[in-house]
């Protein structure tokens, strides 16, 4: 099971340019897209899932040739948006059967049988009779993967799903989705470092509509081994830093900066040596990109 997606180019009509040549295969398991916001990772999410057309370029799930055959993609696809939308005053039951009979489970006991089972998995039984516009954010994103599991679907795209979720809510939603990832693609778009390097066996960071970096989280992590140094300076110094040394990224720490650069030897001066994370791999990417084109 594999989809590989070759060449991908979408400009919109007021000129932003969302993918440009973009390439990249994906297996099975859950696989991160990470990137900023405005990266391009909402607009690949919606040409996997139909639902918009691209310039040039193709995707292939399997057999299906996606551009081409769109009603053959969603019998095999769940899709997650990033806005969700909720019809008003209807319980979560009745809404998961509406959705499973539009999925064409025709048959009133088997999808009486599929509601149960997936309020079942995503912890929401026992609220199957509350209107789902009343839940909490957590809930209403755990209902989303309920019905992006409708039909068994063997392709499941996840488009920011913990944006805005507060930290118990998001420990909760990864749990379900590592879940849903065993026996089939779950494409995880994020601009959340810490979703991709918590869940994804194997990841792709994009950038102003390109791939700039892929591979396993561990192995992109160990290639900055012994080369990521910290220190926590002044506010006032933070400028002199940027210009001695190559920030990779800051943050405040006790409200001042805690700044990590790269450096192949000791840099002295105070710094410590650190375990690179994923977020110096992603900020590393980045800052690459941007260098080489302002250059």
């Amino acid at each position: 099971m594999k989809l590989s997606i070759n060449n991908l180019c979408k400009t919109y009509a007021n000129g932003v340019v969302a993918l440009d040549d973009l390439s990249l295969d994906i297996g099975l398991g859950l696989f991160g897209l990470l990137g900023p916001n405005g990266a391009g990772k909402s607009s690949l999410m919606r040409t996997i899932a139909a639902l918009q057309t691209a310039d040039s370029g193709t995707v292939s799930f399997d057999e299906i040739d996606v551009l081409k055959q769109k009603a053959q993609i969603r019998k095999v696809l769940g899709y997650l948006p990033q806005e969700f939308g909720v019809f008003p005053k209807t319980s979560a039951y009745k809404l998961l059967d509406y959705y499973a009979l539009l999925k064409g489970i025709g048959h009133k006991k088997q999808r009486k049988e599929t509601v149960e089972g997936l309020l079942n998995l995503v912890n929401l039984y026992q609220d199957k009779n509350k209107n789902v516009y009343e839940f909490s954010g957590g809930m209403k994103q755990r209902f989303g993967i309920a019905q992006a599991l409708i039909g068994n679907p063997k392709l499941i795209i996840v488009d920011e799903p913990t944006a805005g979720l507060d930290p118990g809510e998001r420990v909760r939603f990864n749990n379900l989705l590592s879940q849903t990832g065993e026996d089939r693609i779950v494409l995880l778009s994020t601009h959340i470092v810490d979703d991709v390097s918590d869940l994804c066996s194997d990841m792709a960071i994009i950038n102003k509509g390109k791939v700039i970096m892929k591979g396993a989280p561990v192995d992109l992590i160990d290639a900055l081994a012994d080369r990521v140094w910290e220190k926590q300076i002044s506010k006032k110094d933070y400028d002199k830093y940027c210009q001695k040394y190559e920030v990779i990224h800051s943050r405040l720490h006790a409200g001042n900066p805690l700044i990590h650069i790269m450096n192949e030897d000791n840099p002295e001066n105070g710094f410590v040596k650190i375990t690179p994370k994923l977020d110096d791999v992603y900020f590393t990417a980045i800052n690459t990109q941007n260098n080489n084109v302002s250059k």
